[in-house]
């Protein structure tokens, strides 16, 4: 199947938020979903100090997207407050009400406005409402995200999937092209579309059928993914086979978990497909009957602040002083243990032995010299 080229579209560039471009052959980039409300977040400065920081840490994870449920007026209010206090393009996640979406790019309010709504313009109401978003987002140089899933497909569609007629795959396609339809007869063309299903198999075929007649951006993620360990598994299953087709602008692995999770997940199926360079790549083994010191513990404390380095080495963490420097010795820096004993190492030769109490400041200032 042959895929089009796609345009491409700009979120942020103004206002101080960073420019990122999707589509058109830049980088594919990571994005997350707020995992809570933020209505009456404007009125609270410790609380808004505290999702600054929360940005700032999914930022160093390499998050490039923050996405925000906005269910009512207060929460647009505090979302344009939030973009105010981050250089991350934001996106006000919008359903139903119309003027949700112009009060978060509306720049008569405190803060600044998003840097792209997600909205289906079939589920807003009349022409003339999809028009005032269209023409607010025109203004306020905002991108617009279409969001299809298989829960929101339009009843003839629906009709004809349970009469055998079509896929649910291509009812997902048709719908997103339905939508999309009322953008371009506007002349509005800053727009990702997704199309996502909680099946592996019709979340690609909508995607690859899609690709296969449009040019927009294509946002990829498996809806409803479920639970850490079955959400990876269905993300990375569907996102490496869409990856590999060149498909995909910007990724999202929807968890049932943090959203540090999702990141670090997008971020490692994005870097084992080829599709993002550099960064800490960490090895670490399961842990056996032979362990003699605590990975499980160790990887806890270290993962973040490691996977938020910007330094492209390898770092390993073993079970076993018997295993450990020979199985990690392609890493730049390693460390393992046992009887109370740390032993640190690097591509395969031992630096020294510490005491295990010991281990975190002596990993630490070895870790400053990569």
């Amino acid at each position: 199947m042959e895929f089009k080229t796609t345009r491409t579209v700009r979120l942020g560039g103004r206002d101080g938020i960073r420019e990122i471009f999707l589509g058109g052959g830049n980088p594919v980039t990571v994005q997350t979903m707020w995992k809570e409300g933020i209505s009456g977040a404007a009125e609270d400065r410790a609380r808004l100090e505290r999702i600054a920081r929360d940005m700032d840490a999914l930022k160093s994870l390499g998050c490039d997207i923050i996405r925000f449920a906005v269910p009512d007026e207060p929460s647009a209010r505090s979302l344009r407050v939030i973009q105010g206090m981050t250089d991350i393009p934001l996106v006000a996640d919008i359903h139903f009400d119309w003027r949700l979406a112009l009060a978060c790019l509306d720049n008569s309010l405190p803060g600044r406005s998003v840097s792209a709504v997600r909205i289906n313009p079939g589920n807003i109401g009349g022409r003339e409402r999809v028009e005032a978003v269209v023409e607010a987002c025109r203004a306020r140089g905002a991108a617009m995200r279409v969001g299809v899933n298989s829960g929101s497909i339009p009843r003839d569609l629906e009709a004809g999937v349970m009469e055998g007629r079509m896929s649910r795959a291509e009812a997902l396609r048709e719908s997103a092209l339905r939508e999309v339809s009322v953008l371009d007869a506007l002349g509005f063309h800053d727009v990702v579309v997704s199309m996502k299903a909680s099946s592996v198999k019709e979340t690609v075929e909508a995607n690859e059928a899609f690709a296969a007649v449009s040019d927009i951006p294509l946002h990829i993620g498996v809806t409803e993914a479920g639970p850490l360990i079955t959400g990876v598994v269905r993300s990375t299953m569907a996102l490496g086979r869409l990856l590999d087709e060149g498909i995909g602008a910007t990724v999202r692995v929807s968890l049932s978990s943090s959203p540090e999770n999702e990141v670090i997940a997008a971020r490692e199926i994005l870097h084992e497909c080829g599709k993002r360079d550099g960064g800490v790549t960490l090895v670490s083994c399961p842990r056996c009957g032979r362990e003699g010191f605590d990975v499980h513990g160790f990887m806890e404390r270290w993962q973040n602040r490691l996977l938020s380095m910007r330094k492209d080495v390898t770092v390993a963490v073993m079970g076993c002083a018997v295993n450990g420097p020979g199985e990690g010795k392609h890493a730049d820096l390693g460390i393992t243990g046992g009887g109370g004993k740390a032993v640190l190492f690097r591509r395969g030769k031992i630096l020294r032995t510490i005491d295990e109490k010991d281990a975190d400041a002596e990993f630490e200032k070895e870790l400053a010299l990569l």
